[in-house]
């Protein structure tokens, strides 16, 4: 499965028509441009009120995101301060946001192209209600990705309509307002366009349609020329009803000499629409739940899948010890953990799964961890592990404890795909005896635990119960933010070898893990200074040897430049060097697309085999990318001998690099990257932890709609391979346990793609918001070649409630405040009002948005609410909000400054407004 990559490409790559605002640079405003924009301007309105609200003021040192993430999270934490998340959560918003214009390229409702705006505005409130909805079940993954995507459409309506040729400049509020009519629509017998045989005319649209406003939008034909008579096109070489009378187009996708001025209209209410919708989903869910869903968080995520079975007393108390200790020291730093994540797993039970941002309910929930039942020795431990690689943040550190192997081990190669898409590291701790034998080829063993562990780029890591508390030291070390890998590699058969690697001025806390048995080392700084596997203290750092593991960590003072280890074992290992350094990258590999909008596409599966594997990657630095020079990027073997296989790079611009390796290694490979830090002139080195490899099947299949609770929801697949054509084996599985019905297998022939379906139930008591992620995976009868695609969609209840919640005033009690507001200290002002919510689904929440004043309500169970606000006279504005059980919000707002003139009437902004003057309520 792939997804559009909608970021900023070369317009040599990407050259040739549009069919939306281009997803490319130049003198154009583009889809990224115009949602980039909205979002940076949310983010830092958003953190800007958090700030002011915990009394501290909101004062980035740069326009960089690092130093915006920096600035949202607070002064008075310490501590490095890593803006991969925000950069993440920006990319899928992107990615989803250009999915649109490949996968619905020929859909008029997603493009408000045809005068299909009923059934646009029906997509916009449909992705809104589902946004809402992950947000308060904390899916924000699920929240960004329809985001994208109701973006893309939104900001379409005012390059494909009329709107701003009618004179508009202000966003058409009734589009995230069902229960506004679209009013003054064109039918589609009226004739709308008159003709432009030169296709750049500047004004076609018909001189009537203009003086009675109108609304239409330009008619689009990928596959036919054919529209109603007197219909204005959409325009383009790629729009086949632009040739026919009349002919020309009215899209402003492009800034051309003929169209400027209505082009930069366009991006100007795409944008304002795009902050309209934002503020919507902040006020419906809040300024800390808005800025989860956006990325701005602390880097680190605790996450725990423990084995509660009956002899894993000792392992729960040493867990329960180590989540206590990063609670306790780690408060108030950067390295604070953003959430906190608990997965139990017995047998044959697994799970709920337990996330929270409160660490006090942390330790709450793994304080009721007690060790009973099971029986025979394997346990559900990947039933578990899968929950939490869905269910935590991409790129977490999962940590599993157990003492036995895993009887559910037919999850292995889920685990393996869900690892790679999540890019999660997950490291075991393992206290179980090695010496029971597999009983045959399919039963579980430790060795399980090591690749998957590899494949992630954690430590699996075998100790005895009473070594457990000196291993989990590794915990620590990984629970912080900011955490990069300089290098990783593992051998197997062992081998002596020497291992080079590069420290920069920017890491800290250094650390190396060496994991096997049998091992001798020698580690050598720039200097020549040594210091071997024996020296528990020396010149380097310190060695900690517990179990198969040996933890190096090094000294503060360590020089900058190459260092090397030397490794000597005839036994499997694995190295890995990491440290803190906001010098990072982010990476998706991705593939070319033609078509009417060419591009890229992010691969939800492995890179094809026999051809060059490409790569979309982020850069970020200190001071954002422009404090940064990459030199090298490349892809290398983790576990073989074979030399970097270097890249050709292409600087798109702000950090963005396109990459393209035409010498893929064979085997498991990683990224590698190498470049300098400006800010202190050293040189750096870091490298991805999620191994890939390539393969000759490929899976196509895309999620286009949410899922109602109770009902099927059938999703149609292709498969296809470049290899030995004959039956290959279709498994999936999904996170929920939902019920799914799909082909065992499908008979491919070599090219050609072959077709299926799944179908999917989810319960009718499923609660709305609930994301579902979906494993599924085309093997080869032989088991020679497979892959995957990991898709991820939400089940959401059909709405009804569209109405904000009302509010009317009481009383205002303001004559005490003197006409000279200097005077205002000692005085006090007070409002009462009622808010209601109708026939609807009733008020959720209601919070103060503006005033420096108290307010209080009455229950929110009552049919009225009574509200009270009482405020000193020198804060003279109130706002406050409601919020109804759907995520409608409905917005108060009075003021008591005084003018010289009659009272005037005025409207906050748009969303639900209501006015209070007096005694009566304006509703727009």
């Amino acid at each position: 499965m792939t997804s559009v990559l909608g970021i900023a490409l070369l317009a040599s790559v990407l050259s040739g028509p549009t069919v939306a605002f281009v997803p490319i640079g130049g003198g154009t405003s583009t889809h990224v441009s115009i949602t980039g924009n909205a979002l940076l301007q949310k983010v830092r309105e958003t953190c800007r009120a958090v700030a002011e609200a915990a009394g501290h003021e909101f004062k980035p040192t740069g326009s960089s995101p690092e130093e915006l993430v920096q600035a949202c999270l607070g002064p008075t934490a310490i501590g490095e301060v890593s803006g991969a998340k925000f950069h993440s959560a920006l990319q899928e918003i992107n990615n989803q946001n250009g999915q649109v214009d490949r996968d619905f390229v020929n859909s008029a409702p997603h493009h408000f192209n045809s005068e299909a705006f009923l059934e646009g505005r029906g997509l916009i409130m449909e992705g809104m209600v589902a946004i809402k909805a992950n947000i308060r079940k904390e899916n924000f993954q699920a929240a960004r990705e329809t985001l994208g995507r109701v973006l893309h459409t939104l900001q379409d309506f005012y390059s494909h309509s009329n709107w701003v040729e009618l004179g508009n400049t202000d966003p058409y509020i009734a589009l995230i307002r069902p229960d506004l009519p679209l009013e003054n629509l064109a039918d589609v017998n009226t004739a709308t366009c008159s003709d432009c045989a030169s296709g750049t005319c500047p004004s076609p649209i018909l001189p009537n349609i203009l003086k009675e406003k109108k609304l239409t939008s330009g008619y689009m034909g990928i596959f036919s020329s054919a529209k109603p008579k007197g219909k204005c096109s959409h325009g383009g070489a790629a729009d086949l009803t632009s040739t026919a009378d009349p002919r020309g187009g009215i899209n402003k996708d492009e800034r051309r000499p003929d169209n400027e001025a209505l082009h930069n209209a366009a991006v100007n209410a795409a944008t304002a629409a795009s902050l309209q919708l934002l503020e919507d989903i902040r006020l419906a869910n809040g300024d800390n739940d808005f800025l989860r869903m956006v990325g701005i968080a602390r880097s680190s995520v605790v996450c725990f899948v423990i084995d509660t079975t009956g002899s894993m007393s000792d392992d729960i108390d040493e867990a329960r010890a180590v989540v206590y200790e990063i609670i306790d020291s780690k408060k108030g730093t950067q390295d604070e953990p953003s959430e906190y994540i608990l997965v139990p797993f017995n047998d044959p039970m697994f799970g709920p799964m337990i996330r929270t941002t409160n660490p006090d309910k942390m330790k709450e929930e793994i304080s009721k961890l007690k060790a009973k039942g099971g029986g025979d020795i394997p346990e559900m431990c990947l039933s578990g592990l899968q929950l939490a690689l869905t269910g935590a943040p991409a790129s977490s550190h999962i940590y599993v404890f157990t003492d036995a192997t895993a009887k559910d081990i037919a999850l292995k190669d889920t685990i393996v795909a869900l690892i790679r898409s999540t890019k999660s590291t997950v490291s075991f701790f393992m206290t179980g005896s090695s010496r029971r034998r597999r009983r045959s080829l399919a039963a579980a063993s430790f060795d399980d635990y090591k690749d998957m562990a590899l494949a992630s780029g954690g430590q699996a890591i075998r100790v005895s119960k009473s070594q457990l508390p000196e291993a989990t030291d590794v915990i620590l070390d990984t629970s912080t933010s900011a955490l990069v890998t300089v290098l990783q590699r593992a051998r197997n058969p062992g081998k002596q070898e020497t291992f080079p690697f590069m420290f920069d001025e920017s890491l800290k806390n250094i650390t190396i893990y060496i994991t096997g048995t049998s091992i001798t080392f020698t580690l050598t700084n720039p200097a020549g200074v040594s210091q071997s596997h024996n020296e528990a203290i020396g010149q380097l750092g310190t060695v900690q040897t517990v179990g198969n593991l040996r933890r190096i960590r090094l000294s503060d003072d360590k020089l900058t430049g190459t260092w090397k280890i030397n490794i000597i074992s005839n036994n499997p290992y694995t190295l890995k060097v990491t440290g803190q350094s906001t010098i990072t990258f982010i990476y998706d590999f991705v593939e070319s697309f033609k078509g009417p909008h060419p591009g890229y596409a992010v691969l939800s599966g492995r890179p094809q085999a026999g051809q060059p594997a490409i790569l979309m990657l982020s850069v970020m630095g200190r001071k954002g990318p422009s404090s940064i020079t990459v030199r090298d990027v490349g892809l290398v073997t983790v576990s073989g001998p074979e030399p970097v296989s270097n890249g050709t790079t292409t600087d798109i611009g702000n950090g963005d690099i396109l990459v393209t390796v035409d010498a893929v290694p064979e085997g498991e490979f990683v990224v590698i990257l190498k470049g300098t830090d400006k800010e202190s002139n050293s040189e750096f080195q870091r490298q991805s932890t999620t191994q890939m490899s390539v393969s000759k099947v490929n899976i196509q299949a895309m999620v286009d709609s949410s899922v109602e609770p109770g009902k099927a929801f059938k999703l149609p697949f292709s498969v296809m391979t470049q290899g030995s054509g004959g039956q290959y084996l279709i498994s999936a599985r999904n996170d929920r346990n939902f019920i799914m019905s799909y082909p065992n297998s499908l008979d491919l022939t070599t090219g050609q793609y072959a077709n299926g379906t799944l179908t999917i139930m989810p319960p009718a008591n499923t609660p709305s918001g609930t994301d579902i992620t979906l494993t599924l995976e085309a093997k080869s009868s032989s088991g020679v070649d497979s892959n995957y695609a990991v898709l991820r969609f939400s089940v959401v209840t059909k709405i009804t409630d569209f109405i904000q919640p009302l509010c009317d005033v009481v009383s205002v009690l303001a004559e005490d405040c003197p006409q000279d507001v200097s005077q205002c200290k000692p005085f006090q002002w007070e409002l009462s009002a009622n808010l209601t919510d109708g026939n609807g689904t009733g008020v959720e929440s209601i919070s103060l948005r503006q005033g420096n004043g108290t307010l209080s309500y009455s229950s929110l169970s009552a049919a009225i609410i009574q509200a009270n606000y009482n405020a000193s006279c020198c804060s003279q504005i109130v706002e406050f909000i409601a919020v109804d059980k759907v995520g409608n919000v409905g917005k108060c707002y009075h003021s008591i400054v005084r003018s010289s003139g009659p009272p005037a009437l005025t409207l906050s902004l748009p969303l639900w407004l209501c006015l209070l003057v007096s005694t009566f309520v304006v509703r727009t």
